[in-house]
């Protein structure tokens, strides 16, 4: 019964979610789709408890490249590419600030995390030219399956399957699997295995 209840909540809240998906695409038509979607993900980040996470987990759905039903995304979570895979089971907390990348299952990401599009994002060599003209390059992260990143860490590398990734670590270079992670920069702290 349970189940059958949580499919009819998402069946009602894709009809909610439509109308605001099929702005969407038109605002994409007239600019930049990411600059778009970013709007919209802002907007509704701001409608808070169970109804603010259907309505978010609905418009991702249309809105993302991959967004399972039985994920939670946490009130005052932006997200800013739509090239963003969430996969099922996956609990997002509240004030993310995440890029381009794809979180496999089960995943526990706690409040305040930020998950950059990589850490090439702003090119600073040319000293002639303001920071904000000279570009950069948004690379896809990865965090691996049944991973936790704790609150307030900063995420600019993969993660890899069943890791743990303390409070306030800053993760610069990828990280294998089943590793206990800490500091600024992070470091393998312990093994899981």
């Amino acid at each position: 019964m349970k189940s059958l209840l949580k499919s009819a909540a998402h069946f009602l809240f894709s009809l909610l979610a439509l109308p605001l998906y099929c702005l969407f695409r038109l605002l994409s038509l007239i600019g930049a789709a990411d600059s778009a979607f970013a709007s919209f993900a802002q907007f509704l980040s701001l409608f808070p408890g169970v109804f603010g996470v259907y309505l978010r987990v609905a418009f991702h759905k249309f809105a993302m490249t991959h967004c399972d039903n039985d994920v939670v995304i946490g009130f005052g979570t932006l997200f800013s590419q739509q090239d963003t895979h969430i996969h099922s089971g996956t609990y997002i907390g509240p004030q993310c600030n995440i890029g381009k990348c794809t979180i496999n299952k089960n995943c526990l990401i706690g409040s305040g995390v930020h998950i950059l599009s990589g850490k090439g994002q702003h090119n600073f060599d040319d000293i002639n030219t303001p920071l904000k003209d000279q570009g950069g390059q948004f690379e896809k992260v990865t965090i691996g399956e049944d991973s936790w990143l704790g609150n307030g860490a900063l995420i600019m590398a993969n993660v890899g399957k069943k890791c743990v990734v303390a409070a306030g670590s800053v993760v610069v270079k990828d990280i294998p699997d089943y590793a206990i992670v800490a500091g600024n920069p992070a470091k393998i702290i312990k093994m899981r295995k």
